[in-house]
């Protein structure tokens, strides 16, 4: 496993689909009173600003989906079905509004239940919305690198749930590790 240090900043800062691919094998670290939860992200979905119909800021700059507007490497997570918690990571420069949400990760350390679809994900490493705007540079909760000698494959898919996003629906900006079993929906 790669080191646990955090990614800086400036690995947000980039296109967002090229964000999604690089945080596939990367591990999503989370302190959760002194037990570091570790899972390896193997599924993520890139949502690319106000024209991407499927993405929270294509309605535009509100209270909600600020955090999208402002700058790379900070967390969106919002409430979804009233149930679920989905945690995404801010992409690109200050004012794009561009995100990839995590889908799915393979469990590594301290997760004791299933972590394959954001929900999920978010319920097994204990995050809410008390991390919304949560710095990913910070010490409790980040993303460290993946480890660059192990190969890997990625899949290429539509998104899940955004129908009613019009072509934006049919986009393949879902990606995977190619064979993980941990993956939500092949």
């Amino acid at each position: 496993m790669a080191c646990l240090n955090a990614v800086p900043r400036s690995f947000y800062d980039r296109d967002t689909v090229d964000v999604a691919h690089d945080l596939l094998g990367a591990f999503l670290v989370h302190d959760v009173a002194g037990e570091v939860r570790v899972g390896k992200i193997v599924e993520v979905e890139a949502y690319l600003g106000v024209t991407d119909l499927a993405a929270h800021s294509s309605r535009g700059l509100t209270p909600r989906t600020s955090v999208l507007f402002g700058p790379p490497g900070f967390a969106y997570v919002y409430l979804i079905y009233g149930i679920h918690f989905c945690l995404n990571v801010v992409t690109e420069r200050e004012g794009n509004a561009c995100a990839v949400l995590l889908r799915a990760l393979e469990p590594v350390r301290n997760i004791g239940t299933r972590a394959s679809g954001p929900g999920l994900l978010c319920r097994a490493m204990g995050i809410d919305l008390r991390h919304n705007r949560h710095d990913l540079e910070s010490n409790d909760l980040f993303i460290a690198p993946r480890d660059e000698a192990q190969p890997r494959r990625i899949v290429a898919r539509p998104r899940i749930g955004v129908a009613y996003s019009g072509v934006w629906a049919t986009k393949p900006l879902r990606f995977y590790l190619e064979g993980n079993p941990y993956v939500s929906r092949k």
